[in-house]
């Protein structure tokens, strides 16, 4: 192990009884504040829809609950912004008033500690938060579940202080409360960073009553009032510290009698060995020993968290993503030919390309336009059909946008590859915002079909709109290796 555990042991059982250190805290208590997003915003369902794909399958990056789930899609706004859309069960929420106070309120605040709130929709029946987009998973996923490193306890600490501030500033603008706060609520973004779920900071009860949260780790006060405090939160951050130390699950109670045995190795991660010394090990111990005081008045407060862990901080100088061995290279993601074609703005080389395709990546459409017990009416729509296609093939753009445009008006069949070829024709008559419709349509109804995003970046780069069409490029590159990857 990485520390004498006989010492450690001593060490955190004498001083466990004493206060968190008050170093001194460093920098403006409002650090961190951001002003570069998009001040929040109410969004219509259709625009979610539309930005996840019909809230596609396909987009789910986490649901909760058995009977009535909140599902959390990621998504993609008309200006390329990628976001993560939380769409709650429909007995959520009843008080529409209450719920848009609360997302109101949660979406004042800006900080890069946070995945911050966007936007909410309070529609009919519909609940639903549209927040940051955090491509790099959750700490559950890096602490209990990784598949090619374990987490390094410098990377660990960072943590521990990110979110510390994190609550911190939350806490300093009157949003001191916290719900289910757990490794599933840590996310890492595209710097590797981590950052707070924003969604754990709604509270859908007045009186703090509501707390969803699994029992061998509810604060106890929890257990003695069904209500949840401030100091409620910092039992649940001395819980995640436990996890940072152990790399598993740790049942507070458990730790608390391992620590008053002195059987440190049974709290520490043996991936851990050699990496923090004894009185490092030491020190975040007594922290989440404190923190997990029975109570509530016994533990520390967000600031004074800060300026405890900031001194055990390691490696400051090496990036986030270097410590957790994420790639950055996306953007420098060598580009198929579609995707070259795309950034070149060569028609004729996606009218080749897309030609060569034809119509084999339209899921059951073959299928579909096969057979022959149609109506008069859907052999009208079927030859609208193959002539857009002989237009298109001979480069006719005019004659395939009429086409296509009398196929897709009748509605009884969906193809995405036709709004794909229609986009492109619409590129060649030089109506590029038209050509993006088609785009995005063709992606509402193929989520993952890496084409409908390479045709986005062609049109957006014929808008002139530089930065989300290279958005759009590097998500089409990444579908397209996808695809690759598992045919």
């Amino acid at each position: 192990m990485g520390c004498e555990s006989s010492k450690l042991a001593s060490c955190c059982w004498s001083g466990q009884n004493g206060p968190v250190h008050e170093a001194q805290n460093p920098g403006d208590e409002e650090r961190a504040e951001v002003s570069d997003l998009p001040t929040f915003r109410e969004f219509t369902v259709e625009q979610l829809r539309i930005s996840t794909s019909g809230f596609a399958v396909e987009n789910i990056v986490s649901e909760h609950g058995e009977k009535a789930p909140n599902v959390v899609y990621k998504g993609k706004l008309e200006n390329q912004r990628r976001v993560a859309v939380k769409r709650f069960n429909r007995s959520a929420w009843p008080d529409s008033r209450q719920f848009l106070e609360e997302a109101r309120s949660v979406g004042q605040l800006r900080n890069n500690r946070l995945a911050n709130l966007l936007g909410c929709c309070c529609e009919g029946d519909e609940r639903l938060l549209v927040a940051e987009f955090m491509p790099n998973e959750t700490l559950a996923k890096h602490l209990f579940h990784w598949e090619t490193q374990p987490m390094k306890w410098a990377m660990r600490l960072r943590v521990a202080l990110y979110l510390a501030q994190a609550l911190e500033y939350c806490t300093i603008r009157g949003r001191a409360l916290y719900h289910d706060l757990n490794a599933y609520r840590i996310l890492f973004d595209e710097e590797g960073d981590p950052r707070l779920s924003c969604f754990g900071l709604m509270k859908n009860s007045r009186d703090g009553k509501s707390y969803s949260t699994n029992l061998a780790f509810t604060p106890p006060e929890y257990l003695r009032t069904g209500r949840i405090t401030p100091e409620s939160v910092m039992y649940s951050f001395g819980t995640l510290l436990l996890d940072l130390l152990s790399g598993k699950h740790i049942p507070p109670s458990h730790a608390l009698d391992l620590i008053k045995d002195r059987n440190l190795q049974m709290l520490t991660d043996s991936c851990l060995e050699g990496q923090f010394s004894s009185d490092d090990g030491t020190e975040l111990v007594r922290i989440a020993s404190r923190c997990l005081q029975y109570e509530p008045r016994e533990r520390p407060n967000p600031k004074s968290l800060v300026a405890a862990l900031f001194p055990l901080q390691k490696e400051t100088e090496v990036p986030s993503h270097a410590l957790m061995g994420i790639s950055r290279d996306g953007g420098t993601m060598p580009l198929s030919p579609l995707g070259e074609a795309c950034l070149r703005m060569d028609l004729t080389a996606i009218h080749e390309i897309l030609e060569q395709l034809g119509y084999k990546d339209d899921e059951g459409a073959a299928t579909e336009l096969s057979f022959q017990m149609w109506t008069n009416q859907m052999q009208e729509t079927l030859n609208s059909k193959k002539k857009g296609d002989s237009a298109f093939r001979h480069k006719d753009a005019k004659a395939a946008i009429e086409c296509y445009t009398l196929f897709i008006d009748v509605g009884t069949m969906v193809s995405p590859t036709v709004y794909a070829r229609r986009s492109l024709s619409y590129l060649m008559n030089d109506m590029p915002l038209e050509a993006l419709n088609d785009a995005v349509q063709a992606q509402v109804i193929s989520p993952v079909w890496h084409v409908a995003s390479y045709l986005q970046a062609a049109s957006l780069f014929a808008l002139g709109r530089e930065n989300e069409a290279q958005i759009a490029l590097k998500e089409g590159s990444v579908l397209e290796e996808k695809k690759n990857t598992n045919s």
